[in-house]
């Protein structure tokens, strides 16, 4: 099928926004949490993971390819997450915080990473043979999205609870941005391996976990301290 002149305006602008996201997202880990530079590079991110979500959509939609449009809604809403939870801070006090915005990205991201799940294990052909990393991606899309329905509805009791949300989202949106680069850098090389959609996450998911073991023991460590 020919493609239309607007297919490759937004394949271009999904290349460009891709190629700046996984530049941008060491810049913001890099600088100070909370300083200016930080927020600068994250928003920049942030909107760059939207371009790159949106085109891919857009052209999983038109040709389709069912597997990257769920795959699409489940990582940007990543992102997404982790940027909203910053304006929800006060959620560990009880108050209200969240919007309708909030719970349709979180049902949408449920829903699409469900599929993902189901589809994966019963019609694997429906997500291009791609079975294993259908079902990996779903059950991590469904536990984020879940435990933001959670959080919506059960104040959080760890004050720093926010912290915790944006740091996984930011660094699972940016597996997804490192797992794109793999299958275009390498994918032509591996003939396309299926191993290729699982190896960012297999080492992104014990960087998260490892990283929130840190911050959860520093501040801790904190808590401790003012207590003395």
């Amino acid at each position: 099928m020919h493609n239309p002149w607007w297919m490759h305006v937004l394949l271009a602008s999904h290349i460009v926004s891709g190629v700046a996201a996984f530049v941008l997202a060491p810049l913001a880990l890099i600088t100070a949490k909370g300083g200016k530079a930080h927020r600068r590079w994250g928003k920049f991110y942030f909107w760059c993971m939207a371009a790159v979500a949106f085109t891919a959509l857009v052209m999983a939609l038109w040709r389709p390819v069912l597997f990257l449009a769920l795959v699409a809604i489940f990582s940007f809403y990543a992102a997404f997450g982790a940027y909203r939870v910053l304006g929800q801070k006060v959620a560990s006090r009880g108050e209200p915080v969240v919007r309708a915005l909030d719970w349709l990205a979180a049902i949408l991201c449920l829903g699409a990473s469900a599929a993902l799940v189901v589809l994966g294990a019963i019609q694997p052909q429906l997500v291009q043979n791609l079975r294993i990393p259908s079902i990996v991606f779903g059950l991590v899309g469904v536990r984020i999205s879940a435990a933001a329905i959670w959080r919506f509805t059960h104040p959080p009791m760890d004050k720093m609870f926010w912290w915790y949300v944006h740091l996984q989202g930011m660094i699972g949106s940016y597996i997804a941005a490192c797992t794109a680069f793999c299958l275009v850098t390498l994918g032509p090389l591996l003939h396309a391996a299926w191993w290729l959609w699982l190896l960012p996450i297999s080492i992104g998911l014990p960087a998260i976990f490892a990283t929130r073991a840190y911050y959860r023991q520093k501040f801790r460590s904190r808590q401790d301290a003012q207590l003395v």
